[in-house]
């Protein structure tokens, strides 16, 4: 796995930006569904992604040596892994994503109905 660096996240912040301005200049229906479908994926998805990205910072800071020991520290630890908690709950966001092509249309589903990302 290649290096990860502030930059190449900072690229991938881009690219979601950059989506966000094309879903907003009234884009094709079934084009946007379909762009979209890759960030709520039940499994590997945005919210769940970032669920875990939380969950691993929360745990990387609880087992360094080098964090201070605080009722501080704790609070923030508990804070990530309560906003995980929080992300986790919209993995349930690909539903609305189904409905969605079943009512405007199919982006390529390989099952009436269903997520093609499953």
């Amino acid at each position: 796995m290649p290096a990860l660096t502030p930059d190449t996240i900072h690229t991938l912040t881009e690219t979601l930006s950059d989506l966000t301005d094309y879903l907003r200049e009234n884009p094709d229906l079934v084009q946007a569904l379909a762009l979209v479908e890759p960030l709520l994926d039940e499994y590997t998805g945005l919210p769940v992604q970032l669920a875990d990205t939380l969950r691993a910072l929360a745990r990387a800071l609880q087992e360094h040596p080098d964090v201070p020991r605080t009722a501080q520290v704790d609070l923030l630890i508990t804070e990530l892994r309560t906003a995980a908690w929080e992300q986790t709950d919209q993995h349930t966001l690909h539903y609305v994503l189904d409905d969605l092509r079943g009512m405007y249309g199919s982006a390529g589903t390989s099952e009436p109905g269903g997520c093609r990302c499953r």
